[in-house]
């Protein structure tokens, strides 16, 4: 099968539905060359810097019977675009009380990695998941990269499409015929009976080269990859979690009130999930601090297969005794 990198999976799935589809326009203050030499400037819109203005316009634009993709570039960029998704993009559908859909995907380069610093190293998808009426994804794999993007340009709700920025070059093989893979369906990248690591894009990689040395020692470890974030697969992460009864969770977000907090209520929520624990979750996440410039620095504060190995010994051993009277 041919290989492609995460970033021409993502640029394939693009070309292919807007193939299928004009009414699909793509907007973005630095327009892709293959693109824009394809489709040309009308359906490839060179903007502005203003991403509040193309976040709004595509607001406008689906409700008006079009297929709008915005490309934010870094997440960041979409701090100044609050107001649209917050107050605009994830209510107006039930504002209008059902009688316009709004098809919108916006597409945001997440995480660590490229030495950018604490405006654009961030991973802030727990933000977006808690707007209601929003969906969400995050691909590890080009393979889950195309699937998703075409699902989701598909679909009749806004999605924001998190890409990772460690992956962009990454490659992998992605079939040369038509397939999808539907929001909110997990993938069980490797299987195992010891212990469950749930992990989100660059992170599924570090969890899956911590598994291979872990097997070395007998230890078998079931990695598992969300894919979307909203809506989440909650019966594939329990299945799991009842099988092994350990649980590690791998996010390159910090731990307050994110993924992984989320994941782990999921877990601890649900009566016979809870009963099957036989250790407290572990999350293995980025410290809770601004990322540093300094690539030592920035090293240290985002996790990796050595953290997630030792998140995994530390649930292997189970509960520490309770102290004596």
């Amino acid at each position: 099968m041919r290989e492609l990198t995460y970033n021409e999976a993502a640029l394939e799935a693009v070309a292919e539905e807007m193939r299928q589809d004009t009414k699909i326009f793509y907007m973005s203050t630095d327009p892709i060359p293959p693109l824009l030499k394809e489709f040309g400037d009308k359906r490839i819109r060179a903007t502005p810097i203003a991403e509040g203005a193309l976040t709004g316009m595509a607001i406008g634009a689906a409700g008006s019977g079009f297929r709008p993709i915005v490309d934010w570039r870094q997440v960041t960029f979409a701090f100044v675009a609050m107001d649209q998704i917050v107050n605009q993009a994830s209510k107006i559908h039930y504002m209008f009380g059902g009688q316009r859909s709004f098809p919108i995907v916006y597409r945001a380069n997440v995480g660590g990695g490229t030495r950018l610093a604490a405006q654009h190293c961030q991973c802030p998808y727990s933000m977006f998941m808690n707007l209601a009426g929003l969906k969400l994804f995050l691909p590890s794999t080009p393979y889950d990269m195309k699937g998703l993007l075409k699902s989701a340009i598909r679909d009749n709700n806004p999605v924001i499409s998190f890409e990772s920025n460690r992956l962009l070059a990454r490659k992998g093989p992605v079939p040369e015929e038509e397939y999808t893979i539907p929001l909110g369906l997990a993938d069980v990248k490797r299987a195992g009976s010891d212990v469950t690591v749930v992990a989100l894009a660059w992170l599924v990689h570090e969890a899956l080269a911590a598994a291979e040395a872990l097997a070395a020692e007998g230890i078998s470890v079931e990695v598992v990859d969300p894919r979307t974030l909203v809506p989440l697969d909650k019966e594939t992460i329990r299945r799991s979690v009842q099988k092994t009864g350990r649980l590690v969770i791998a996010d390159e977000a910090g731990p307050t009130a994110g993924f992984s907090a989320e994941v782990a209520a999921v877990v601890t929520e649900d009566d016979a999930t809870f009963a099957a624990l036989k250790s407290p979750v572990r999350r293995v996440c980025a410290l809770q601090v601004p990322i540093p410039y300094s690539p030592g620095l920035e090293d240290h504060v985002f996790p990796d297969r050595k953290r997630i190995t030792d998140g995994i010994r530390a649930v292997l051993k189970g509960p520490k005794p309770a102290a004596a009277a």
